[in-house]
């Protein structure tokens, strides 16, 4: 009897540990495969050449607050910028609200002005990405 329903509950417990492991198995595909940032840097890619005084200010700030979790505009502990190709309100309001775990910063932190500037940067990062993409 007891052997009968050891055997039995074996049996039971087969296929849920097989979905776990199958399921388990597949998490941990998708977490080495695609959960990083689609864009890393690329040693071919130049320096980018500032022209612009607002763009200017705008790295200033950039370098302030952005820099830590988005080097170059790549990928880091955040995602990649470089490659996002939003809208200037959107940049704007994902830094006044935040995203996930990216902070929201206020008027206090960066002013009107300063995100303006910022904007202009991420912008110009962007287009310079492009146009190193292309050569």
């Amino acid at each position: 009897m007891k052997i009968r329903l050891v055997a039995a509950l074996t049996k039971a417990w087969r296929v849920p540990f097989r979905r776990h492991a199958l399921v388990s198995a597949a998490t941990l595909v998708l977490l080495a495969c695609g959960c990083h940032s689609a864009r890393r840097g690329e040693p071919i890619q130049g320096a980018m050449k500032i022209s612009d005084a607002n763009v200017a200010r705008g790295q200033k700030v950039y370098m302030e607050h952005c820099y830590q979790c988005h080097p170059n505009g790549e990928g880091g502990l955040g995602p990649a910028l470089n490659n996002k190709p939003l809208p200037r309100f959107m940049v704007k309001m994902q830094t006044r609200k935040g995203l996930g775990t990216m902070p929201s910063f206020t008027d206090g932190e960066i002013s009107a002005e300063e995100l303006e500037d910022l904007t202009d940067y991420v912008i110009a990062l962007r287009r310079h990405d492009l146009r190193s993409a292309q050569r």
